[in-house]
């Protein structure tokens, strides 16, 4: 055995410069959000893109409402629908309704996007990554479903009040007076009676809105853009045209429901009148034809939003640093 002890090894210059380099590369990484941080994010981005979308286009929710009601006095569409609010009403009727439009898909927005996004985490961590992965439809699917549920409880009230302002101008002055109008003439379960049109609506709605935007912007990245090399501006293109494509399916798709939901709004039922008996008097009146009324209008409407809430999303989630959200195609 020597006796010679060995000299520990020295660092080298460089060997002092990668270290610091790798040091300094890692404070200037952000943190990963997660738990609560990360999904209030997803749900406030949410509700900022549903309301200011809705809002921006409560006129042509206006007309859509009005062709669903009385299609044989609106019958010219949707701009003819507008110069006909307009010179019945005034102009001012177009915007009836932005009161519960506005704090009705706030809340809808914050349950949707952010419970989309928690559904979807949770469908990883039952079922793991790579299952997700191999069958990401189906987890977008009920990821959507289950969130639009919860998004609809918080709805309905306020979609209620909303279409009884804007089938009868008279009934209240704006929202509070509505809602309390309605608790107090009819009980609070009047907020409720379209809850069930509104779940047949919203969830494919929502389920047809979520996967359609996934596959197409699966497809744009798969085949067109590097999603690591693409610019900011965009990825908001692809979110925009992606959110089109997905809110003309969601349209076709809801379209019926949409149009019984707001008949079954727009009066009270008759006393001891069920709300399913209701539903199905209402569904043989309009038959299938009748029950696609406003397609046009709401086409446009639904196109035109979806496109809007998807660009607005990803960029607040980026403004907030929530970016990627819960990925599951890589």
């Amino acid at each position: 055995m020597s006796g010679t002890a060995t000299a520990p090894p020295t660092s080298t210059g460089s060997d002092k410069l990668d270290a610091l380099k790798q040091t300094a590369e890692a404070k200037l990484e952000p943190a990963k959000l997660s738990g609560l941080s990360l999904y209030s994010r997803f749900a406030f981005a949410g509700a900022v893109c549903c309301s200011v979308t809705h809002g921006a286009l409560t006129p042509v929710d206006v007309v859509k409402t009005r062709i669903q009601l009385d299609p044989v006095t609106y019958n010219r569409g949707l701009i003819g629908g507008i110069s006909q609010v307009i010179k019945n009403d005034g102009a001012g009727a177009l915007l009836t309704g932005a009161g519960p439009t506005f704090a009705g898909y706030f809340l809808q927005g914050a349950f949707k996007f952010g419970g989309y996004e928690f559904f979807k985490q949770q469908s990883i961590n039952t079922i793991g990554y790579e299952n997700a992965k191999n069958n990401r439809t189906a987890v977008y699917l009920v990821s959507s479903a289950f969130a639009e549920f919860f998004a609809d409880i918080a709805l309905c009230p306020l979609e209620a009040t909303r279409i009884r302002l804007v089938s009868d101008p008279g009934f209240a002055n704006g929202l509070v007076s509505g809602m309390s109008k309605i608790a107090s003439q009819e009980g609070l379960g009047a907020f409720y009676s379209g809850f069930g049109p509104i779940l047949f609506k919203q969830v494919p709605y929502t389920m047809a809105k979520f996967v359609v935007y996934e596959k197409v912007a699966e497809y744009a990245y798969a085949n067109f853009f590097d999603k690591n090399k693409t610019s900011a501006g965009m990825q908001t293109t692809i979110n925009l045209g992606s959110g089109l494509i997905a809110g003309f399916a969601a349209a076709i798709v809801s379209q019926p429901a949409d149009t019984m939901l707001s008949k079954i709004n727009k009066t009270k039922g008759l006393p001891g009148e069920s709300t399913t008996s209701r539903l199905i008097k209402i569904a043989k009146e309009l038959g299938l034809r009748g029950s696609y009324s406003g397609i046009g209008a709401r086409l446009f409407m639904v196109g035109t939003l979806t496109a809007g809430q998807f660009a607005i999303y990803g960029d607040i989630k980026k403004a907030l640093g929530a970016t990627g959200g819960v990925e599951i195609a890589k």
